[in-house]
Parts: C-alpha cells; structure tokens; sequence
C-alpha cells in the first residue's frame, strides 16, 4: 500500500470515520436478529490499555480467556497457536461453548495436541479446541477438540449445533510430512468431540476453504474458497443427500457445485453497489477431491467459471447467504481493485447482489485495511476483523454505514520491543447477545469483551 494511502486512513482513523450511505448495507439485516435499528455511531474513543493488550472504548472490559503457550486446562499439551475462526454454542446452566480455530502449518509454534480418536492426520499441527464457560464467562475447561488437520482458517455452525472446520491448503500426501491428503472440512461437536471424531467431508471438496454457512431452510452448504495464486477462488454450493440430517448427516455425501454468473468472469471487476446478477448457474464439479487439478482449475464447459480474489467470510441472514471478497488487487491479477465487498446470494430468485463496497471512495471506507471474518452483532450491525499491516482493529459498522472502532488489539508484551499487531479473527457473540468474543491470530489470545452494547 502506498505511503500516500496509508496517511489517509490514519488521519481517517483519528477524526473517525461517519460517512454518507447509500442504503444498501440494511439489506445485510433484513430478517435477522439484528434487524433492529440503533441509530448510534459507535461508543466512542479508544482507551488504551494499561496492560498493553485490548484498547476498549470507555465502559468496556476484557476477560483473556486462553493464551497460546499455556496449559489446556484438560492436561493434554500446551494451548496451540494461531487462533483463528471461532463460534459459540449456548449450553445448559448459562454455560457457553466455544469452539476455536488453530491455523497451524507445519512450522507452528505450539501444534494442537495429537488425542487417540480425535487425530485425523498425527503430521498435521491445526485443529481445534473447545472451551466451556460457566454463566460468568469463567473457563470451566478446555481440550482438545480435533487434531492433525492443517491450517484450519475459518468455517461456520450447523443448524444442528456443531462447528464445521475448514482446512485452508490443498497439500497431498508427501507434502510437508503429512500422511493423508489435505483440503477437507471436518465437523466438529462442542461438548462431545469423540462424536464427530476426525473424519473428513470428502463430497464436499478438497480445495483452500474458507468459510461456510448452511441454509437452515433447505440445508444447502456454501463454501467460499481463498486461493493464493490466480486463477484466484469459487464460490460453492453443496446439496447433501441428507439435508439437515443432524450430527454427522454430512458424512452421507453429495454434491458439490461452483457459482457461474452469466458474462462474469471476475467478480472484482463489479464495482456499483447494487448491482444485480439474475439467473445465477451451478455447475457440478468435475472432480471434488481435486486428484489431478485443483477444482478451481477444472473445466466447468463452454460459459468457464466465475473467480474471485481473497473469498473469505461466509454467513446465513434471512433467507439469503452473504459472503466476503476481502480484497482485489490488479497487481496480483485481479481484474479490477477493491478494498473488500459483500456480496448475497438469494437462492429463492438465483439473484447475486453486491451489497457492500469498502474503500476510500465507496459506500462504507474503512479506516484501515482488508475486512476478513464478519459477524452480525445482535444489537443491530456488523463486527468486521481487520487483516492487514500496522494496527489491527475490529471495527463496527452499523445500519447505516458508519464505521467506528471497537477494538484494537495492541499485543505489548511488556518488553521494549514493538508491539506485535496480530490480525482479529473470530468475532462471535455469546448466545444472550452480552458478550463479544474475538481471537488475536499471533500471539493466540481468546478475549470476552463486556460492557454497555445497546441493543
């Protein structure tokens, strides 16, 4: 980013950042629980914190849940590193589930523990841990939820109640050490992980997963993938023989189809806020588990298919499914430059819609960089985690497009070194709407954000 660009968003940063809307952002909420509208502008400066972790602003405090390097509380090894994507499951008592993300590569600080039943591939180093708090947000335990799976970035709930965890690689056997191709999603109980075990979702692909979201009317699964290299990512669907089966229905099959929008080749070269797509296709997928070329490089026939650069976040609202290109770049091979959209995806009228552009002369600009993980907040709005260079935010934007900060993770460890600004990833709320749960990706922290939400 240029030096020019980067002075900007600074000065953004310090006098705020209200802007004019164009009204598409309240489609983001249409039928959801945050449909509610606030009509407050954030809840205002960030205060520093003396402890050189979280800055909040005034009211707001944070509880540091986990920390990587510490002891689980189940004795099975070290806390991992790389916290990453995250839900939360309501449980009885007041109790609370959460279910984290460790994007560990073979280089990884602190692996996830290998545990007997629960161990995909012993040379893979991601997984998943599961936390349970009581009412007070107090950690009753935390173990081992999945091990040997790699790079496990984000993912989505099931209408069911479990976690579906996305390996973000597409590496074989023999690459790396590991033992067992890579690529796949493994669903993941919360309070039972011996349950679901590790056994991977073969049917529904092996490519560099992202996120996903289940239609809870029809059962569909999207997926977004986010590929490193061009031909850049897909946008999925897939259709389970056995449509909101319960736990482990997904492992019955299905099958695996990729977005094609008619004349749309890359979807960053759409820029209008607005713009509607009708008659959306699907297309089956040649080859899911990807044996010789990766499923965005097989050939989807005469109309090709439709790539995007950095697909990333992926949510259910409504009856539509909405989901995040985080950035463009037409130095990486894009078609065209942006600084992150949403898009939705209604599939009662196959109508695509970009809902959201971010950037300096767009609908909602941000005062940092590329929007990655996205939740709705229940008190009316989105929480987006920044992904970029320098200070990382997590940033409010509400109804009506007006962005605020709420929080920025400062990672001062106490030495005279600088601060390391590990990136957000996460962002989810507890199921009574009062807390905010959010990941610091390095070094691995889990936060409980407390205070005044209006809601």
């Amino acid at each position: 980013m240029s030096a020019t660009r980067r002075q900007v968003l600074a000065r953004a940063s310090a006098v705020g950042a209200g802007i004019a809307f164009t009204g598409a952002l309240s489609e983001l909420f249409a039928g959801t629980a945050a449909a509610q509208p606030l009509g407050h502008t954030g809840y205002g400066p960030l205060v520093p914190d003396p402890h050189g972790l979280l800055d909040l602003p005034k009211g707001f405090r944070y509880t540091v849940l986990s920390r990587e390097g510490d002891r689980l509380r189940s004795g099975e090894g070290p806390v991992p590193s790389n916290h990453d994507g995250m839900a939360a499951f309501a449980g009885r008592g007041g109790r609370t589930h959460l279910v984290r993300n460790h994007e560990n590569r073979v280089t990884a600080k602190f692996p996830v523990p290998t545990v007997s039943g629960l161990t995909y591939d012993p040379a893979g180093k991601g997984g998943c841990t599961a936390l349970t708090l009581d009412a007070r947000h107090r950690v009753l335990s935390e173990r081992v939820a999945i091990a040997g799976t790699a790079v496990n970035c984000a993912g989505g709930r099931t209408p069911w109640g479990t976690w579906l965890t996305c390996e973000e690689t597409e590496d074989k056997a023999g690459t790396n050490g590991y033992t067992k191709d890579h690529g796949f999603i493994f669903e993941v109980h919360p309070t039972d992980p011996h349950r679901t075990g590790a056994v991977p979702l073969t049917a529904m692909g092996r490519f560099q997963h992202e996120a996903v979201a289940v239609d809870p009317h029809s059962g569909t699964v999207y997926e977004t993938e986010d590929a490193f290299q061009k031909p850049f990512g897909l946008f999925y669907r897939f259709l389970p023989h056995k449509p909101l089966g319960g736990v482990g229905s997904l492992r019955a099959g299905g099958r695996l189809q990729a977005m094609r929008v008619p004349g749309v080749p890359d979807l960053s070269t759409i820029q209008e806020t607005g713009a509607r797509f009708d008659g959306i296709e699907w297309v089956d997928v040649p080859d899911p588990l990807a044996v010789s070329t990766p499923t965005r490089l097989q050939d989807y026939g005469p109309g090709g298919i439709t790539h995007a650069q950095k697909l990333e976040g992926c949510y259910w609202g409504g009856s539509c499914v909405y989901f995040v290109s985080s950035f463009a770049r037409s130095a990486e091979g894009s078609g065209a430059d942006h600084y992150g959209q949403i898009w939705r995806y209604d599939p009662a009228r196959r109508r695509l819609t970009l809902v959201v552009v971010f950037g300096p002369d767009t609908d909602v600009r941000l005062p940092g960089e590329s929007p990655d993980n996205i939740c709705l907040a229940p008190g009316g709005g989105l929480m987006v985690c920044e992904d970029g260079n320098g200070a990382q935010h997590v940033f409010g934007v509400t109804r009506r497009g007006e962005v605020y900060a709420m929080a920025r993770g400062r990672q001062n460890l106490g030495t005279d070194e600088e601060p390391e600004w590990g990136e957000f990833a996460g962002v989810t709320f507890s199921p009574d709407g009062e807390t905010m749960f959010v990941n610091c990706y390095t070094p691995g922290t889990t936060f409980a954000v407390t205070g005044p939400w209006r809601g």
